[in-house]
């Protein structure tokens, strides 16, 4: 990325869509613009976990604005992410595929461990000083999220959940405010925190910092009214809570700093910052002007500057599971060379697909740790289960998908399950980390020879020296039993 470029990052939450448009300035980021639309994404769930239809089109409508502000930065400048609620979304599919079709970007979908990863980035880049370890707090429409962490760096973390949005639907459904219905939702807080209650302690931290829009609106609450100096304690909280309680509705609440807009959910959000700060024993809480926006745009920073936290996490996952190395960068070396001789007759000659390929082929093994017999499948299942910082949940699948096909049967029906412009892009990488797979069937050092590869569709025409082949009868042996899984599959690998 050159110096000055302008870089965006888009937070599909679920209360609130929020956009960021920066510039990068010497490894920094400048920001430059903001947008933020209450869309309420979480409120648009049905009983069977199904978006509606006015909220889709609330949600395309706000999108459609958001686009015009980023038209003309570059597809890969600018990260989207959906959150809690499209991870719940049966239909999240679908809207996605219309929402990449607005804004001209792909979206991504975070589990709630890389959400809160994302976030406590964010927040450490805002924060001047160096604490020690920092527990960091952000409270969503439908998730919160708690982290420890050092510096840059988290050690720990967690999404609860639970979010101002889904609480206010569980607990003030009719828009009143009781005292009991108030403290109910302070213990069903204190529940969800009760399950990282013993580690978190017994990490510790020296400095507590809240993130995002609900924590503020309390802070700015509390100040307003002299609750605390900044940020917020306790005794600010068990002030807001009576006069909320007071209130009895939100209609009626009426407290210095709160907009309107921000007064149906803020009971949720205070019962549950209430119900962790009495649960953790916090007594006082920094408030820091980033989170998941800031943390999305410094993580494309990172990959522009080659510190691609993806890289770590499959470097992280093969030494967990005790992947040999050494054949692990045979095959990802080979297919990568394989896939450079064909990437632009399949239109695919695009970083995102050549780090695909190199990921699937570095951790075709990882099954191995399970089981011999059928390793490719227990190596799909462990990375669609396993948190790996810094991958979408797109990007673990696709890599999945790979492995799970690199032997045996090609998984032509799990790649149909597959979005339909996934299909083909990650059925054709699959075929060469077959072909790559099978190079190196023998696990030696012995050089591949001077291949060519050639495609045509969906046909692979492999090209040895004369006579290589001949000289390696296993070789040609497993790629000839590989010819009967092409064909199966409906493709063709040609040899000569």
């Amino acid at each position: 990325m050159q110096q000055g470029e302008h870089l965006a990052a888009i937070d599909l939450g679920s209360n609130s869509f929020h956009m960021v448009v920066a510039r990068q300035v010497h490894g920094e980021i400048q920001l430059l613009d903001g947008l933020s639309e209450k869309v309420q994404l979480g409120a648009g769930l049905d009983k069977d976990n199904r978006l509606d239809e006015d909220t889709l089109a609330r949600a395309l409508e706000c999108l459609g604005r958001f686009a015009q502000r980023i038209a003309g930065i570059p597809r890969g400048s600018v990260r989207v992410v959906g959150t809690n609620t499209l991870r719940q979304a049966r239909n999240a599919r679908e809207f996605i595929d219309r929402a990449e079709a607005v804004l001209g970007h792909d979206i991504e979908i975070v589990a709630g461990r890389e959400e809160a990863r994302l976030i406590y980035l964010g927040v450490a880049h805002t924060l001047a000083d160096d604490a020690g370890q920092r527990l960091v707090v952000d409270i969503g429409g439908g998730s919160t999220e708690l982290i420890i962490g050092e510096r840059f760096e988290p050690s720990e973390t967690e999404s609860l959940h639970m979010g101002c949005v889904s609480f206010a639907r569980r607990f003030f459904a009719d828009g009143t405010v009781t005292e009991k219905a108030f403290d109910r939702a302070v213990t069903a807080a204190r529940q969800e925190v009760l399950s990282i209650h013993a580690n978190y302690r017994r990490i510790g931290w020296q400095q507590s910092v809240g993130a995002s829009g609900t924590i503020k609106a309390i802070s700015q609450v509390c100040v307003d009214h002299g609750w605390c100096d900044s940020g917020i304690t306790l005794e600010g909280l068990k002030k807001a809570r009576k006069r909320v309680i007071k209130a009895g509705s939100f209609d009626k609440l009426d407290l210095k700093g709160l907009r309107d807009d921000r007064k149906p959910i803020f009971p949720s959000g205070l019962a549950i910052l209430y119900g962790i700060f009495e649960q953790l024993g916090i007594e006082q809480m920094e408030v820091s002007s980033g989170a998941l926006r800031e943390g999305l745009l410094y993580d494309l920073l990172g990959r522009f500057s080659h510190e691609d936290v993806r890289e770590r996490s499959i470097q992280s996952l093969m030494q967990r599971h005790h992947v040999e190395p050494s054949q692990a960068q045979r095959v990802a070396e080979t297919a990568s060379s394989l896939f450079s001789q064909v990437a632009g007759d399949w239109q695919l000659d695009n970083e995102e697909m050549a780090d695909t390929l190199r990921w699937g082929a570095l951790l075709h093994e990882l099954g191995l740790a399970v089981s011999h017999s059928q390793f490719h499948k227990h190596g799909a299942y462990l990375i669609t289960n396993s948190d790996l910082p810094g991958f979408s949940r797109q990007e673990q699948e696709a890599v999945a998908v790979l492995v799970r096909g690199h032997r045996r049967k090609i998984p032509v029906s799990a790649l149909e399950e597959l979005p339909a412009d996934e299909r083909e892009p990650l059925l054709r990488l699959c075929l060469v980390l077959r072909i790559a797979a099978r190079l190196h069937h023998a696990r030696c050092d012995e050089a591949t020879p001077a291949m060519k590869l050639k495609a045509e569709g969906n046909t692979l025409a492999l090209a040895f020296p004369e006579g290589w082949l001949d000289e390696h009868p296993l070789t040609l042996a497993d790629l000839e039993q590989e010819q009967e899984y092409f064909q199966a599959a409906g493709c063709e690998l040609k040899l000569s």
